[in-house]
């Protein structure tokens, strides 16, 4: 756990509501999951008591269901439930911005205290197969009759949309314009003739990914998020939040890995192979940059700055560092291959998606030259 997750704000004011947590979580400990009770079951119970507690939606204005407080709250919260190695806060933030952003107060007031409360389960639909993560290249289309749209088209690595009533749908609504410019959102509930839903087994022996098939699935015009072709803006509004560390509380989750290495390097005295010890020296040293460049991005959204394409970075950054920590770490402790269900184990197995989960690394260096660096496009 970072000790101050960032270098600005009331120290006191968040030392205090840190405090107020541990106490909340002793008396209110993490519930046991039941034999064979789906993730996704076992969560929404500690969604709920979280939500109980005041700990979900922190910087969600209250009129929706929130606490009127701001990113750092939140990230606190995010913070101190990585450390104690307990489920993070529902990840619903991103979903509970891109409605405060874009959605009409109508939509705003439907579905946000919902949401916060777990009444309301989401999921998100914006991957595709043909295109990958990259969002710009979407087929999916909503065609627009007179008050209202019919979408036709496949999502791909929907989380859990098996247990879910609601999905943040993106669709092109405008072949003739830029990608950019012809993307629009939807709520879209998932039990809408035409919607059919196919969990997909990991390699883990999860089924938290889904494709989601779109037959002709009729869309009301009060359904949709926003202007229409505010689907990529909204989509970077997302993804910032999705993308950030520190609001996801991996920053605290992999600061107990870095540290457990740092340990052993430090128990073996020297001992460990020149080759090994120079892994865990990159581990930290990937570790220290991302927490750099967490805090940077949430002094950016606090100071009011537009979320735009700089997320790719972000992604990029957190793939770097979860995917060479947990390969380093199960070559540092080779016994964690042998346990049956082994977190350490089941922790890396899930880190070699994060190179296409939420956007590919390709598609993010595609972004970056594009969209930041402005370099010409091939041929």
């Amino acid at each position: 756990m970072t000790d101050t997750p960032l270098d600005f704000g009331d120290p006191a004011d968040l030392d205090r509501l840190r405090r107020e947590f541990r106490a909340w979580l002793a008396e209110h400990p993490l519930p046991e999951r039941q034999s064979g009770e789906p993730a996704p079951v076992f969560l929404r119970r500690w969604h709920r008591l979280l939500h109980s507690g005041g700990w979900v939606g922190l910087d969600v204005p209250e009129r929706y269901g929130g606490r009127g407080l701001t990113a750092l709250h939140q990230v606190a919260i995010s913070d101190e439930l990585g450390a104690c190695r307990a489920p993070g806060v529902p990840r619903i933030g991103y979903l509970a911005h891109a409605l405060l952003e874009f959605g009409s107060e109508e939509q705003r007031l439907r579905f946000l205290p919902r949401m916060l409360a777990g009444d309301e389960v989401w999921c998100q639909g914006f991957s595709e197969p043909g295109a990958g993560s990259d969002l710009a290249g979407m087929s999916t289309f909503a065609a627009r009759h007179d008050g209202f749209y019919t979408v036709r088209g496949q999502k791909l690595w929907t989380s859990y949309a098996q247990y879910s009533g609601l999905c943040l749908l993106l669709a092109r609504t405008d072949r003739s314009t830029p990608a950019h410019k012809s993307i629009s959102a939807f709520v879209l509930p998932l039990d809408r003739p035409g919607v059919t839903v196919r969990p997909l087994r990991a390699a883990n022996g999860d089924d938290e990914f889904c494709e989601l098939f779109l037959d002709d699935v009729r869309i009301e015009e009060s359904e949709r998020i926003g202007a229409e072709g505010v689907g990529w803006a909204l989509a970077m509004t997302t993804v910032s939040y999705e993308r950030n560390a520190l609001d996801t509380g991996h920053i605290s989750k992999y600061g107990l890995l870095v540290e457990r290495l740092r340990r052993h390097a430090a128990e073996r005295q020297g001992s460990l192979p020149d080759g090994l010890l120079s892994r865990i020296g990159r581990c930290v040293v990937d570790y220290e940059v991302l927490v750099a460049h967490a805090r940077r991005r949430t002094a950016e959204r606090l100071a009011g700055q537009v979320a735009g394409p700089e997320s790719s970075v972000d992604k990029l950054l957190m793939t770097r560092t979860e995917q060479r920590l947990y390969d380093t770490a199960l070559e540092v402790f080779p016994a964690e291959l042998s346990r049956e269900g082994g977190e350490l184990f089941g922790d890396y197995l899930y880190s070699r998606a994060a190179s296409v989960y939420g956007g590919t690394s390709q598609i993010q260096r595609n972004i970056i030259a594009k969209r930041i660096l402005h370099l010409p496009s091939n041929g």
